[in-house]
């Protein structure tokens, strides 16, 4: 994807709320033809708007030009667009994470060229995980250097983002069995994306495959991502916010549509009439389902601001591995209790407005087929697992990417 020309700097919380909205209701008709053309068809014009929102570059500090907004205003900004389409949402938590891990890591240099990027609206894709090994950061791409510039080779896979972005950010075994990170241009010379992206849900972010075949490096843009986890940190944190957003905004849509459909579609049960109900609205079964519904998806919202504010006080470098625990096991709760919540009420939806709202025209079904592919994106249970470790033992939690 080209930079896009004339790119807003979103100034405050406020403008980059504002510009969530105007994205979300920019892409809200497209939705179900994103959803059902899968990686079919590119999200072209979504993700041309999302560039042009100058959404891309508010975590870039003001010094580098951006608006160096907090974790509370990014979290409001991924939950607003994924109550409409999680996967544009999703596709550029990646980007964000890349950010955060040049304003800490990047060299002076790193964060003069690919900040000026983003800001003109280019995009930071991913290509962290891989398939084949014992797990998904079981690393077998290589950076290598045999006289000739350092060169990449692998294979990645849930490489989200990396079709449509200018960058990709890959991680790969350097020197030394390091795990470095090295930025390639997207249409580099034996950079390959394929579509083979084939899933429940989650389907316009066409996470498939990214090989990239003896890829020239330019050794000014390689940083040395083990490090990263070596000392107290919150990049995992912060990713994981991204996530905690996205199923909190999937819940919240589930809800949204729940609510329209009842208001304006559904009839009362032959049992309800029988018992004098004349609407939908008035079931007493209903009602209670969606009561219930209702506040689930307000808890979630109430945790992930939480989480976000909690990031906000700890900060991306945190002072102590204690305060990066902190920070990693609220959003951790956040993040598994959204999962559950986004699971459970677009499920619920079908319960609540019976059986014509599963025809497909309605296309609520993939409220539930969203929530259900991301929310095993990293399994829930590891991280309850951690909080009653610390609150029990106090047993410190991992200090890995997914935490």
């Amino acid at each position: 994807m080209e930079p896009v020309a004339a790119v807003p700097v979103l100034a405050s919380e406020a403008e980059a709320l504002e510009a969530a909205q105007r994205l979300a209701e920019t892409i809200a008709d497209g939705v179900l033809e994103r959803d059902r053309q899968g990686a079919a068809a590119v999200p072209v014009a979504a993700l041309d708007a999302l560039g042009a929102s100058g959404l891309l570059g508010i975590t870039i500090p003001a010094q580098a030009g951006g608006a160096g907004l907090g974790m509370g205003a990014l979290a409001e900004v991924v939950r607003i667009i994924a109550a409409v389409d999680p996967s544009i949402a999703q596709i550029p938590q990646g980007h964000w994470l890349f950010v955060d891990v040049l304003r800490v890591w990047g060299t002076e240099d790193q964060q003069r060229r690919l900040f000026a990027e983003v800001l003109t609206g280019a995009r930071l894709g991913n290509a962290l995980a891989e398939r084949g090994g014992r797990h998904a950061q079981d690393l077998t791409t290589r950076l290598v250097d045999e006289g000739q510039g350092p060169r990449l080779r692998g294979r990645k896979y849930y490489a989200t983002g990396a079709l449509t972005c200018r960058w990709i950010a890959v991680s790969a075994q350097g020197a030394d069995d390091r795990i470095v990170l090295a930025f390639v241009e997207r249409d580099a010379r034996g950079v390959t994306i394929d579509r083979d992206w084939d899933v429940l849900g989650q389907r316009a972010t066409i996470s498939g495959t990214a090989t990239f075949d003896d890829v020239a490096v330019d050794p000014e843009l390689v940083l040395d991502y083990a490090h990263a986890f070596e000392v107290p940190q919150q990049l995992g944190a912060r990713t994981q916010l991204v996530h905690a957003a996205i199923e909190v905004g999937i819940a919240g849509g589930a809800l949204r549509d729940a609510r329209t459909y009842l208001r304006e579609r559904a009839r009362p049960s032959t049992e309800a009439v029988r018992a004098g109900v004349s609407a939908a609205t008035d079931d007493p079964h209903v009602g209670l389902r969606y009561g219930r519904a209702a506040v689930q998806v307000r808890a979630a919202e109430a945790l992930l601001r939480d989480a976000a504010a909690t990031l906000d006080d700890v900060g991306l470098v945190p002072a102590s591995a204690a305060e990066a625990a902190r920070g990693s096991l609220t959003v951790a709760g956040a993040k598994a209790f959204g999962s559950e919540v986004a699971v459970a009420v677009s499920s619920e939806l079908f319960a609540l407005c019976g059986t014509s709202s599963t025809a497909m025209v309605h296309g609520l079904d993939r409220h539930w087929r969203n929530a259900r592919t991301h929310s095993v994106h990293d399994p829930v249970d590891w991280k309850y697992h951690h909080i009653a470790g610390w609150d029990l033992r106090d047993a410190q939690p991992p200090n890995h990417g997914q935490l």
